[in-house]
């Protein structure tokens, strides 16, 4: 297929073989063009055998190594046109290229014959030339598996099949003084003027063995549980894990199924107390937790003997940081508190069960950061909105607030020197600001970058679509939007902003096993956190302190009722807002109302009547720690 299309003639060759040989690719094109003849070759280098084919070659071969997924090294190809245009010896010099490419063949010095090729190895020839650039993957051919996993160029010079010398790194300068050496040496070995020399051995499957193998993460699964979140030890275990050189990756409080405890604690089923352990497990929450290993076995083993040739010996926690973690539990005295499981396949199963994301979250390493619109911009904040959601944030938080004199100065510190920050100031706790906290990849450094300078006047140092740019506005030359400088400072600044607060919730006996793990999942998809959790069935006494407010009314006898007919889940919730966020999800008092006003709510989907209207909420911030007290402080005291 030819078309002409702005002084180009284009043509396009593909193939539909699935396992072609290296003659097979060798396909030859004739392509008349104003009279003139050009030849273009293909060839696949996909796999050993034509490898090993290619390098047949007699000649200089000039071989580009890269693996597929980052691709051939293009910046070198004009380097590599201009050597093959200028030393014109089509029989001693080859290239080697495998990817989709663009060759050109000028044609009376003003058209140009473009080839696309598949995307998968291949070699070409420009005009009747057989000179040509090869790319090898390294990825499917046995000799170049010491490349594999690396990103930097490498190229490999083959004379007459022999690999004599490598340069890593596309160093354009260095690669064309050892082409021109090379050539320059056959022209003279063919023409009788010095012997071919002994040419090193390049063993390029040798590297392989002397390549320091990656480390894999090996992890665990460990299990801080109920009593020790009662008792609130649990932040100190993780603190403890921690300094013991073990890395949290992943953390889920929940309350443990029938079928989960008696699948992770399969070892000990045949014990006679395990029904009461069974018990125990599944009317409290837990912390499950993935905890990494950094390194292997054999390199620990590696480490420990360099510690021991060191004229210094090692300190405690040196030579705990490497021990396995249910020994270090043990030497902590905490291993009653928090079981470990190890075995490969069992934290695989438990993974799965507790943590389905974890592959996907551990690749994107998610961050969050505080984003600030100042009051002159919140006319435009839909615009400023629609630029976040373009950018892939997602908005986790947000409220506008009027911020006091002390935090209008820790946002605006950077300007403090300026004479116009009294002003500043002034502005922003006069009128309402809105804040937000923001989730995504590189999410600080990506804000920031979007962010542009922190003046007008800096704009032309920056690209023309940094939000300063795009939002610069009102009567001061200040970027009108805010990010956090570093990790630390956002979390530090997203507590200032979203401090977090905690509520009492309760789900009511009358609410099934399937229906309480429906109301668990919205509560975790609202983004609460499960500080405290257990199953209960509450007393009279312990109703009494949740419903203080109420004790004398003439319904309060049929709360107690409802409440006295079996186990209630109760529940300290966490987040900013937290009263107001778990209100709303509950819905009106009244189900039959929720299912008018709030379809979605709780009270409307599970609930039956008043009394029977699934869950229960702290109203204020004092009767939210007045009924937590109640129910959870004499746990917390136990010793």
């Amino acid at each position: 297929m030819a078309s002409k299309k702005r002084g180009e003639v284009q043509l396009q060759i593909q193939t539909n073989l699935r396992s072609p040989t290296y003659e097979h690719m060798r396909l030859w094109r004739d392509i008349y063009i104003q009279g003139i003849t050009a030849w273009f070759l293909q060839t696949v280098i996909n796999s050993q055998s034509l490898w090993e084919e290619m390098l047949q070659n007699k000649g200089l071969t000039v071989i580009d190594v890269y693996q597929a997924w980052c691709g051939p090294c293009t910046a070198m190809q004009p380097l590599f046109r201009k050597l093959k245009n200028e030393t014109n010896e089509e029989k001693i010099l080859h290239f080697v290229v495998t990817h989709t490419l663009s060759f050109y063949h000028t044609v009376d010095s003003e058209e140009e014959l473009r080839y696309e090729g598949p995307s998968e190895a291949c070699f070409t020839c420009a005009q009747d030339s057989p000179n040509r650039r090869r790319q090898a993957e390294a990825d499917n051919i046995v000799t170049l598996q010491s490349f594999r996993d690396k990103c930097e160029p490498v190229f490999l010079f083959s004379v007459n099949g022999k690999i004599i010398a490598k340069i890593q790194g596309a160093n354009a300068p260095l690669v064309n003084k050892k082409v021109i050496t090379l050539i320059n040496e056959e022209k003279k070995i063919a023409a009788g003027e010095m012997v071919r020399p002994q040419y090193p051995d390049i063993l390029l499957i040798e590297l392989e063995k002397t390549r320091k193998k990656p480390e894999r993460e090996r992890y665990s699964i460990a299990i801080i549980k109920p009593d020790a979140v009662l008792k609130r030890k649990a932040q100190e275990i993780k603190e403890k894990i921690t300094m013991a050189g073990f890395v949290i990756e992943a953390e889920e409080k929940t309350m443990f199924t029938e079928k989960q405890v008696r699948d992770f604690y399969s070892q000990i089923a045949d014990q006679p107390d395990f029904e009461e352990f069974l018990s125990f497990m599944t009317t409290g929450l837990s912390n499950v937790l993935i905890i990494a290993q950094e390194k292997e076995q054999d390199q620990v083993e590696e480490n420990e003997t360099e510690l021991k040739e060191t004229s210094e010996p090692p300190t405690e926690s040196e030579v705990k940081k490497w021990d396995s973690l249910q020994k270090y539990l043990e030497q902590q005295h905490i291993s009653q508190f928090c079981d470990v499981e190890d075995d490969e396949a069992n934290v695989t199963k438990f993974t799965d069960v507790f943590f389905p994301d974890f592959k996907i979250a551990k690749g994107k390493k998610l961050q969050r950061t505080l984003a600030l619109l100042r009051p002159d911009l919140l006319e435009k904040q839909d615009d400023v909105l629609k630029v976040i959601k373009d950018e892939d944030f997602e908005i986790l938080m947000e409220r506008q607030i009027v911020l006091s004199e002390e935090e209008a100065k820790m946002l605006c510190k950077e300007y403090e020197k300026e004479n116009y920050f009294e002003a500043l100031i002034e502005k922003m706790t006069r009128s309402p600001s809105l804040a937000l906290v923001l989730l995504r990849e590189n999410c600080v450094q990506h804000w920031k970058e979007l962010l542009g300078p922190r003046t007008v006047e800096k704009v032309s140092e920056y690209h023309a679509e940094s939000l300063c740019a795009q939002f610069a506005m009102g009567n001061l030359p200040i970027n009108q939007l805010y990010g956090s400088d570093s990790m630390e400072a956002a979390e530090r600044d997203i507590e200032c902003f979203f401090p977090p607060e905690n509520t009492l919730a309760l789900i009511k006996p009358h609410v099934t096993r399937e229906q309480r793990a429906e109301i668990l999942k919205l509560i975790k998809e609202e983004g609460f956190e499960l500080t405290q959790m257990k199953d209960m069935l509450l007393t009279p006494e312990q109703v009494g302190k949740i419903y203080f407010q109420i004790t004398k009314k003439d319904f309060y006898k049929d709360i107690v009722e409802v409440l006295s007919e079996g186990q209630s889940l109760v529940m300290v919730l966490t987040k900013w807002n937290a009263i107001v966020s778990w209100r709303r999800l509950m819905g009106p008092v009244d189900p039959e109302e929720a299912k008018l006003l709030s379809p979605d709510s709780i009270r409307a989907r599970f609930g039956i009547n008043i009394l029977k209207n699934a869950v229960h909420g702290s109203t204020n911030h004092y009767s939210a720690t007045v009924n937590s007290n109640a129910l959870f402080e004499e746990d917390a005291g136990e010793e």
